[in-house]
């Protein structure tokens, strides 16, 4: 079953994009005000984040993670693996599958990549982020980094669709100041900002792939 929905997904990621305006439906209100700015006006940093799917039970996973608490402005919240372009990358495709490693331990030779969702600029650290999407055909062994990673989360793809998850939340930012946002709840995490409309655009994907026949 999981085989022929990633054939779907593959198909599906060839097409436009949902874009924007997906993910600005999961946007803090305050952020409200960069959607349709050109962020290379900002001369943002390229980074890479991994969607890694992967088969068990008969359902298809996703990983998450949660960042330590540290002095950033992504202290403590929830992530997919990740991190900024290296000069030792060739790509930012490297870039996911090194970060991927370097966080939750699986090899970048497991992974197929097999697509990306629209690039996504993150205002307070001034990044510009490309979500890739990737499958491994088992469930991985899973190594946390202590240093980058608090904890790991797997949820269930089709979970994430569920609109029980979804409401909308006052949340403390690092920096002290709060924040009402829309959110997903997912295993006792809440999930916000920039994951969160990466999130929104990645369902619209499933929901499309998943429409798909052969």
């Amino acid at each position: 079953m999981f085989v022929k929905f990633i054939e779907q997904l593959k198909t599906r990621l060839l097409k436009p994009l949902p874009g924007e305006a997906v993910q600005f439906l999961m946007a803090p209100p305050a952020r409200m005000h960069m959607k349709g700015i050109n962020p290379d006006k900002y001369n943002p940093q390229k980074s890479a984040v991994l969607i890694l799917l992967f088969p068990e039970n008969d359902k298809l996973f996703t990983v998450l993670i949660e960042r330590p608490i540290y002095e950033g402005v992504h202290s403590g919240q929830a992530a997919f693996p990740g991190g900024k372009f290296d000069k030792s990358d060739i790509d930012l495709k490297q870039t996911a599958l090194r970060e991927t490693y370097e966080e939750v331990g699986v090899p970048a030779d497991k992974i197929e990549i097999i697509g990306k969702l629209t690039d996504l600029y993150i205002n307070p650290s001034n990044f510009l982020v490309s979500p890739f999407i990737g499958f491994i055909n088992k469930r991985p062994h899973f190594i946390l980094n202590a240093y980058e990673v608090q904890k790991i989360i797997t949820v269930d793809i089709f979970t994430l669709n569920d609109g029980s998850i979804k409401s909308e939340k006052t949340i403390t930012h690092s920096s002290g100041y709060k924040i009402k946002t829309p959110c997903y709840e997912i295993d006792g995490l809440t999930v916000w900002g920039a994951t969160a409309m990466m999130i929104s655009e990645f369902n619209v994907i499933v929901k499309e792939a998943n429409a798909i026949s052969f």
